[in-house]
């Protein structure tokens, strides 16, 4: 910092750090300390008019350093709604006017042309293990899903298309236009595809379907129910 007052002559040495090199001005007096000085502030202030710096050197110290230009600051990604508003929403409800069954048959025909595809045409002659590795990690919404083995023998039989899957529970859409919801642990599921029957071992199945789309599986000589 550098203070200049009216009619005033540079007395010391002007320390100017350039390129990290210390350049040494001797003092000068009259009317050479002042030509100096305003060619000096000239070049470090060279926006300013001349009035502005004569006027700045009359009342008040003047800076004589590089000020770095402020950076924009990011603009943050909006958060999505947490667990709690999403219950608080009902977000994954299904409205009572849109459990139809009918309603959800078209999604069934997609699923059904969308598991041919993701199989290569399930052909007689395609491998089983290939097809189960597809299945495991394939996305069973549309797919209708029967319970065949159960640990609560209320279940069993119950028929529906899968209208939504959570880590641990199955949401099914019966023919009588009802909503059944079936926990995936201690239940086995059934699911028809053309001539071929697979089963869905549920407490194998504890994931999300957007999880299980990732997950290496493991082959298993048993499984329990």
């Amino acid at each position: 910092m550098v203070s200049f007052s009216d009619n005033s002559c540079i007395d010391r040495c002007l320390f100017v750090l350039l390129n990290d090199t210390r350049v040494i001005v001797q003092s000068q007096h009259g009317k050479a300390a002042e030509d100096f000085t305003k060619a000096f502030l000239k070049n470090s202030i060279p926006k300013m008019t001349a009035a502005a710096i004569e006027d700045m050197m009359l009342h008040k110290a003047v800076v004589l350093e590089y000020a770095r230009p402020k950076k924009k600051e990011k603009k943050r990604k909006a958060k999505g709604l947490n667990a709690k508003e999403r219950r608080r929403l009902k977000i994954f409800q299904l409205k009572p006017e849109h459990q139809k069954y009918e309603l959800f048959l078209p999604l069934h025909e997609l699923w059904k042309q969308y598991i041919v595809d993701l199989c290569n045409g399930l052909k007689p002659a395609s491998n089983p293990q290939m097809i189960q590795q597809k299945l495991l990690k394939a996305d069973f919404h549309g797919a209708v899903l029967t319970v065949v083995r159960s640990k609560c023998p209320s279940y069993v039989g119950l028929t529906g298309i899968l209208v939504q899957e959570l880590k641990h529970i199955f949401k099914i859409i019966t023919k009588e236009d009802k909503l059944k919801v079936i926990p995936k642990r201690n239940s086995v599921f059934s699911v028809e595809i053309g001539d071929f029957v697979t089963h869905i071992y549920g407490s194998k199945f504890e994931l999300r379907s957007s999880e299980r789309s990732a997950k290496k599986f493991k082959v298993k000589g048993t499984i329990d129910l």
